[in-house]
Formats: structure tokens, C-alpha cells, sequence
């Protein structure tokens, strides 16, 4: 294991979690550099016989546990805006269910890693999330709608980073069905928050 993955996975003290959050995604965003392999994607999308058939590496797991915590961060950032008091129905049921999503991203990352051997990263406190993302500066429901739409697409951007490490068709698309999840999220909050659509092309994975 790197020492900048063990220093991200590891416990830390809450000046540094700011920074760390940041550092999750690039190094998510850098993982051909380990070569996420294909037996990891292939257990993370539930095809048990095309894992069998691949080779798992000691970095996958490092590089899905980085995953693990961006999850981890935004079921915490959804239930921080859940009991903020600042969410209106219907407003407040699209962020509980934007939140299962990422719970179902959590559990499935976590078999994975504790099917390649691996020790799933656990999650911190809320209130080292709370101070992470400056929970104290959201005053409004439009404050954590940027706050949510902010980490979605910067989660996107980091499963779309990893999608160019693979040859097989079939796995990249595992990759790509997560970014999938995160840009539709984004999607919904940037609507809401009445943005308009980006001007430009290729607005995600650059």
C-alpha cells in the first residue's frame, strides 16, 4: 500500500480532512497509475465467473477503498442536509434517495474489497464530516443543494477516470455505471438549483 493511500485511508486528525477529501479524488482520478485491475470491477459488478478468469492486485484494493471513503462522504453529506432542517419536500425526498444510491455504491464496495481480502475503510464521524464540509456555513436549502452537487459531480469526475485503465469493454462499462449514478445526480441538483446545462461539450471526466 502507497503511503499517500495509507495516509488517506487511515485515521486522521480534522485539520488535515479537508484536504484529504480533495486528495481522495484525485488519487481516484490518477488510478491507472496502479492499474485498478479487472478482477476488481468484475466482483464490484457482481460477475462472479468473469473474476474468476482475472487477477486481482494488492493496489485494487487501495484504490477501492479511496472509492469506499468518497461514498462514505456523501451518504454523510446527504443525511448532514437530511437534518439540517433546510430541505423542503419534495426537495428533501430526491437527496434520501440520491442517498441510497450511494448506499447501495458503499455495500458494493465493501463485498468487494472483502472479497479480494481486502479490510473496507470505515467511515469517520459525522462530526469530522460535519467540520470537513463546513457544515456550519449551510444557511439555506440552495447551500446544500451546491454543497451536494459539488461532491456528485466531483465523484463523477473520479469514476470517469478510471474507465480509460480497462480494455474490456464490459468492465469499463461497471465504471462507467457509477459515474453514470453521480452525473444524473448532478443533473437533478443543478436543475433544482435552477442552473442552467453547461455551454460547452465533454463537460464531465476533463
Amino acid at each position: 500500500m502507497s503511503i499517500e493511500t495509507t495516509r488517506l485511508i487511515t485515521g486522521m486528525n480534522r485539520g488535515e480532512t479537508n484536504s484529504i477529501l480533495t486528495d481522495r479524488r484525485a488519487l481516484l482520478r490518477g488510478a491507472g497509475t496502479f492499474g485498478l485491475s479487472a478482477a476488481a470491477i468484475a466482483v464490484l459488478g457482481g460477475c462472479e465467473s468473469m473474476a474468476a478468469s482475472k487477477s486481482a492486485t494488492a493496489a485494487d484494493v487501495d484504490i477501492l477503498n479511496v472509492a469506499l471513503g468518497l461514498e462514505h462522504e456523501a451518504i454523510s453529506a446527504y443525511q448532514l442536509g437530511a437534518q439540517s432542517g433546510l430541505l423542503q419536500d419534495p426537495v428533501l425526498q430526491v437527496a434520501v434517495a440520491f442517498q441510497s444510491h450511494h448506499k447501495g455504491h458503499r455495500d458494493a464496495l465493501v463485498a468487494t474489497i472483502e472479497k479480494l481480502g481486502g479490510k473496507p475503510v470505515a467511515e469517520q464521524s459525522m462530526s469530522d464530516y460535519a467540520t470537513a464540509l463546513n457544515a456550519g456555513s449551510l444557511k439555506s436549502q440552495a447551500d446544500v443543494l451546491h454543497l451536494a452537487a459539488r461532491l456528485e459531480k466531483g465523484a463523477a469526475n473520479a469514476y470517469l477516470g478510471v474507465i480509460p485503465t480497462f480494455g474490456d469493454k464490459g468492465l469499463a462499462q461497471v465504471a462507467g455505471r457509477l459515474a453514470a449514478d453521480e452525473t444524473m445526480h448532478w443533473t437533478a441538483l443543478a436543475s433544482a438549483l435552477g442552473e442552467q446545462l453547461p455551454a460547452k461539450a465533454l463537460t464531465f471526466g476533463a
